[in-house]
C-alpha cells in the first residue's frame, strides 16, 4: 500500500500524519517546540526549531510505521499563517520569526490604512491587522532597517520549512492571501501596495497552487528523515485553508468551525468579486480559483487552557468539563468574553481584554467553565452572523479541533449557532488537508472534491434544541453589548499593563 504524509506546522508543535488511499491515518507523530515572548505583545519562534522538529517527526513517523520509504508518494504542508521569516541570499533566517499572534504592529497597521485608504480592501480584501505579515515587515523596516536591507525574500513558516527540505522557494496563494501584499482577486503580488511602502517586489517569492509540486527532498534531509531523495514535495496551504480541505469545505454553503488555540468560522466562496468591506477575512482557498470567508476569535481554545491552568491546574480537561452538562444554559447569569489576547472578528482591537460578568457567590467552578465555553462559542457566532448577512444560509457546520472533542460543547455549538453540528469520523484538521493536497498532487484523485469524498466521513450530528437556542439568542444579544461597554475601560487599563 502507498501513503502520503501531511505535515501541520502549528504554533506549539509540528504534527505529521501518514495517510492511506482511503483517508485513514495509519500513524501520526508530534514534536513540540518553544514559543518566545521577549517583550509585552511580542510572539516569536526560532525557524530552526520548526525544521528540526519536522525532520525528527518525519523520522519517528517512518520508524514507528515500518513503512518503506518507496511507499510514500508525496508530502505536503499546512502551516500557521502570517508569520514573518526574512532570509538572506543564502537562505539563512535573519532574525526570529514574528508570529501571527504578535501584536506589536498597531502603529504600522494605522500607517497602512492611512497610506492606502480604500485601496487596501479593494486589492488585499482584508483590513490591516496586527497579525498579518505586511505590518511585521514595516515594523522591521522601521526598527531593524539593517535586517531588512539584508533580506532577499520573506517567507511564511511552512514555506521556510519546505525550502529547507527541498531548496526551493515558493508560496501558495492561500498563505499569500494573509500577507496583505497579494492582489487576492487576480492572484498576483500587488506592485501598488509594495511600492507604497518602498518595498521591492523581488522580496516576494514565486506564487504556486497548493497542490503544485515544489521539488523533492534534499539528499541530506532524506537521509535524516528516513525518506527517499525522490520523494515528491507539494506546496501546501495555510492552516485554515487546509483545515477547510480536511473538513470537506469544497462547495457553496459548506461551513466549518475550528476551535484550536484560536477559533475560526470559515465558509466556501466562489465569487472572487465579493467584497465584505473587511468585516471578515477573504482569502484564496487551496482549491484552484476558489476562496473562503473567515472570522477569527484570537483566544478560543486558548481561553479554556488559560482558565484551566489558572484556576484548575490540578485537573485534566476531561475532569474540568465533567460537570458542565449539569449547569443550565447561560451559566446561571454568568457571562464570559474571550478577549484575553485582544480580538479580531468582529472587533479588530489589540487593547480589548476579557471579562467575567455577573459573578455571584453561588457560582462554582463548573459555572465558570461552562461560561468560558459559551463565551468562546458566542464569539464564533458573531462571525457566523456576518457570513449569514452576506446572503449565505448556514444550516450545517462541520466542527473540527478541540471544540469537536466534547459532546456538551458540540451540543452547545448547535444551540448557539442555530445550526446542525457535524462531527467527523476521523478529525485531523489541517494535517488531513495537507495529506489531501499531497494525494491530489501525486495523482491519486482527479480532483480535491473526489479526494474529500474518499477521505472524509461524518460520524455524528448534533441538532439545535429549540428551547435552548431561543434562550441563547437572548444571551447572545447581551454578549454583543459587552465589547462597547468595556472598550473604554480597557483602553485606560492598557496603560497599567506590564
Amino acid at each position: 500500500m502507498n501513503y502520503v504524509i501531511g505535515v501541520d506546522l502549528g504554533t506549539s508543535a509540528v504534527k505529521t500524519v501518514l495517510v492511506d488511499p482511503k483517508g485513514k491515518v495509519a500513524f501520526e507523530h508530534s514534536e513540540a517546540y518553544p514559543l518566545s515572548r521577549p517583550q509585552t505583545n511580542w510572539s516569536e519562534q526560532n525557524p530552526e526549531d520548526w525544521v528540526k522538529g519536522t525532520i525528527v517527526s518525519l523520522k519517528r513517523l517512518m520508524e514507528v510505521s515500518g513503512v518503506e520509504p518507496s511507499q510514500v508518494d508525496g508530502i505536503s504542508f499546512s502551516g500557521q499563517m502570517h508569520g514573518l521569516v526574512l532570509v538572506d541570499g543564502e537562505g539563512k533566517a535573519l532574525r526570529p520569526a514574528i508570529l501571527w499572534n504578535d501584536t506589536r504592529t498597531t502603529a504600522q497597521c494605522r500607517k497602512i490604512e492611512k497610506t492606502l485608504g480604500g485601496k487596501l480592501i479593494e486589492i488585499a480584501r482584508n483590513r490591516a491587522l496586527e497579525g498579518f505579515t505586511l505590518p511585521k515587515i514595516l515594523w522591521v523596516q522601521e526598527n531593524e532597517p539593517e535586517v531588512l536591507s539584508q533580506a532577499e525574500l520573506f517567507l511564511l513558516p511552512k514555506d521556510y520549512v519546505r525550502y529547507r527540505l527541498t531548496g526551493d522557494y515558493a508560496m501558495d496563494y492561500s498563505d499569500a492571501a494573509g500577507t496583505l501584499l497579494l492582489d487576492v482577486g487576480s492572484k498576483q503580488w500587488s506592485s501598488e501596495i509594495a511600492e507604497a511602502f518602498n518595498l521591492p517586489l523581488s522580496i516576494c517569492p514565486r506564487l504556486v497552487e497548493s497542490f503544485e509540486q515544489t521539488g523533492t527532498l534534499l539528499p541530506e534531509i532524506a537521509e535524516a528523515s528516513g525518506l527517499l531523495p525522490s520523494t515528491k514535495v507539494f506546496a501546501g496551504g495555510a492552516d485554515n485553508a487546509c483545515g477547510a480541505l480536511g473538513a470537506g469545505i469544497l462547495g457553496e454553503g459548506r461551513t466549518m468551525c475550528s476551535i484550536g488555540t484560536s477559533g475560526v468560522v470559515l465558509s466556501y466562496e466562489s465569487n472572487k468579486d465579493l467584497n465584505l468591506e473587511g468585516k471578515v477575512h477573504f482569502f484564496n482557498h487551496s482549491e484552484k480559483d476558489a476562496f473562503y470567508i473567515m472570522g477569527v476569535t484570537l483566544a478560543a481554545g486558548h481561553s479554556l487552557t488559560w482558565f484551566k491552568e489558572t484556576f484548575a491546574a490540578e485537573k485534566s480537561f476531561d475532569e474540568l468539563l465533567h460537570g458542565v452538562n449539569d449547569i443550565p444554559a447561560g451559566s446561571s447569569g454568568l457571562l464570559f468574553t474571550p478577549y484575553i489576547s485582544g480580538e479580531r472578528t468582529p472587533h479588530p482591537d489589540a487593547n480589548i481584554r476579557g471579562s467575567f460578568i455577573g459573578m455571584d457567590s453561588g457560582h462554582t467552578l463548573s459555572h465558570f467553565t461552562r461560561a468560558v465555553l459559551e463565551g468562546i462559542t458566542f464569539s464564533l457566532r458573531e462571525s457566523i452572523e456576518i457570513v449569514r448577512e452576506s446572503g449565505k444560509e448556514i444550516t450545517e457546520v462541520v466542527a473540527i479541533g478541540g471544540g469537536a472533542k466534547n459532546e456538551a460543547w458540540l451540543q452547545m455549538q448547535a444551540d448557539i449557532f442555530g445550526a446542525s453540528i457535524i462531527k467527523l469520523e476521523s478529525e485531523q484538521g489541517p494535517a488531513m488537508g495537507a495529506a489531501m493536497l499531497a494525494a491530489y498532487g501525486a495523482g491519486w484523485f482527479e480532483s480535491l472534491g473526489a479526494c474529500a469524498e474518499a477521505f472524509i466521513r461524518p460520524a455524528e450530528t448534533y441538532t439545535p434544541n429549540a428551547e435552548q437556542a431561543a434562550l441563547y439568542d437572548g444571551i447572545f444579544a447581551l454578549y454583543q453589548d459587552v465589547y462597547s461597554q468595556t472598550r473604554e475601560l480597557n483602553e485606560k487599563l492598557a496603560l497599567y499593563r506590564k
